[in-house]
């Protein structure tokens, strides 16, 4: 029994050294650091920008969709009836202004001069019939009183020939050109109303902002959508990167752009190339699922170790390894795409 005790401690020491050289980089190369941390990856909660019941999901879980793919759409009635409504009102807001453009039509000069005609031909009878009239009195044949109602009766047609000249003139000068100014500000207006709608109808169908994994149904057929509660939670697949946590020590040993392999425990024969890509600009303490009680004090910096998934091989919260190459140049970062 008391040989087997000092064996025992003897493991258990060496247990512990392992596993703290584990966590911070292997002592046999001191250009080789090794870091271990889990697999990450983007997530959306994809919304309606628009409130309406929900009309259809097209999409299921697990299932990948690509960038524009039309995942879900709401009920589109009252909207496709707001986008006639306002094409109808662009429509005669365009008519209106055509006809101010294209100015006074050549009957409708002829017409008036045709009523400017007609009124000095009444003028003149009027003025002749007054002229009568006054010459009449003094053989009294006429009353005083006949002689003042043909006088404003020649008066009264004397102005209607200048109101019909008047009309003439308008209709061969066209219309003001503040009032063709006005009819475009009225179209401008009436075709932004009309985009307006259209976008409200566009904002019925929810579209992959990108290419992903469809992780969950949030609503259903028939639920109430609106922009502020989630329809679909979209998983952005490709990159990855792994959450590993570096050692204050080894900071200015690791810079952004620097080449690494990643390695699982699932694949453990492959190594996926990868760079750094994000160092945090603030220290925290070791983190729970990392720490041992030699590191409850220590503090770390986290590190975001990118690399390629176009076969879906590395999954949200997977343990990896990561090596980096201190001595290795900056990576070419890939078009995951």
């Amino acid at each position: 029994m008391k040989k087997v005790l000092p064996i025992v401690l003897v493991l258990l020491v060496g247990a512990a050294v392992f596993a703290w050289f584990r966590f911070q980089a292997p002592a046999s190369d001191n250009h080789l650091l090794t870091l271990f941390g889990n697999i990450d990856i983007r997530e959306a909660q994809l919304t309606f920008n628009a409130s309406e019941h929900v009309n259809r999901i097209l999409v299921e879980e697990g299932e990948h969709v690509t960038k524009g793919q039309l995942l879900a759409s709401l009920h589109q009635e009252l909207f496709q009836s707001q986008v006639a409504q306002a094409q109808a009102q662009v429509e005669a807001r365009r008519q209106q202004l055509i006809k101010l453009q294209a100015g006074s039509r050549p009957e409708e000069i002829d017409k008036a001069s045709a009523e400017l005609e007609a009124a000095r031909a009444r003028a003149e009878a009027a003025h002749d019939t007054w002229q009568r009239l006054q010459a009449l009195v003094a053989k009294k044949l006429a009353s005083q009183e006949e002689v003042e109602t043909a006088k404003s009766n020649a008066h009264a047609a004397q102005a209607q020939v200048a109101a019909a000249r008047a009309a003439l003139r308008l209709l061969q000068a066209g219309p003001r050109k503040e009032d063709i100014a006005a009819a475009k500000a009225d179209l401008k207006a009436a075709e932004a109303a009309l985009r307006v709608a259209q976008q409200n109808l566009a904002n019925t169908e929810l579209r992959a902002p990108a290419d992903g994994i469809i992780r969950t149904r949030i609503l259903e057929p028939g639920d109430m959508a609106s922009p502020l509660k989630p329809a679909l939670t979209l998983a952005f697949a490709n990159p990855v990167w792994v959450r590993a946590y570096l050692p204050e020590g080894l900071l200015g040993r690791v810079k952004p752009g620097m080449a690494a392999s990643i390695i699982t425990d699932s694949y453990p024969e492959k190594k996926y190339p990868g760079w750094v890509g994000y160092i945090s600009p603030t220290a925290e303490f070791t983190p729970k699922n990392v720490e041992t009680p030699e590191l409850r004090t220590r503090l770390v910096y986290q590190v975001r170790v990118f690399t390629c998934n176009p076969r879906e091989e590395l999954r949200l919260g997977m343990p990896a390894t990561v090596e980096i190459d201190l001595q290795k140049p900056t990576a070419a970062i890939p078009d995951c795409k």
